[in-house]
């Protein structure tokens, strides 16, 4: 319609939409990586704003999120411009058996990452887990490592 709406009436309607399109999604068995937003303003002239996503996803959160995100940054222009049309499409459809599976890596979870990767080493050996820079190159020295020693049992061994 041509009424003026609230911030928060976009965002309901945007909600709306994508519960929809995730429920679409997960009833196809599918997966999105690309969030489109169409607008339509008063003066009937469109404007379309997309993110892709990290990886393809048909968790309506997230896609939710992406959209709020672009519907955030287009704000101003409705204000200024007017809106008729608020839409959503996806796009980077993908079979959901042909998702590839992603570790939660963010800026929090690197020491949590080297102690796993840590657990991996000391179970299975150093060469378990090796960057992929270093699979080509010869295989490096392993030096036995010594149990390490409380410092009070030091001052006695060195008698």
């Amino acid at each position: 319609g041509r009424r003026a709406r609230s911030d928060e009436e976009l965002d309901a309607i945007l909600a709306a939409t994508l519960d929809r399109l995730g429920r679409r999604l997960r009833e196809g068995h599918r997966t999105a990586r690309t969030v489109v937003l169409r607008l339509r303003f008063d003066d009937f002239s469109r404007a379309t704003r997309s993110h892709s996503l990290a990886e393809a996803t048909a968790h309506t959160a997230t896609l939710l999120e992406a959209a709020r995100v672009l519907l955030r940054a287009a704000l101003p222009m409705i204000h200024q411009r007017g809106i008729t049309l608020l839409g959503v499409s996806l796009s980077g459809l993908d079979h959901d058996r042909c998702a590839q599976l992603a570790l939660p890596f963010d800026a929090r979870s690197g020491p949590t990452i080297d102690g796993a990767l840590d657990a991996v080493q000391q179970r299975f050996g150093n060469r378990s887990v090796a960057r992929a820079t270093q699979l080509r190159l010869r295989p490096a020295l392993e030096i036995p490592r010594l149990d390490d020693y409380p410092s009070e049992n030091l001052g006695r061994d060195a008698r």
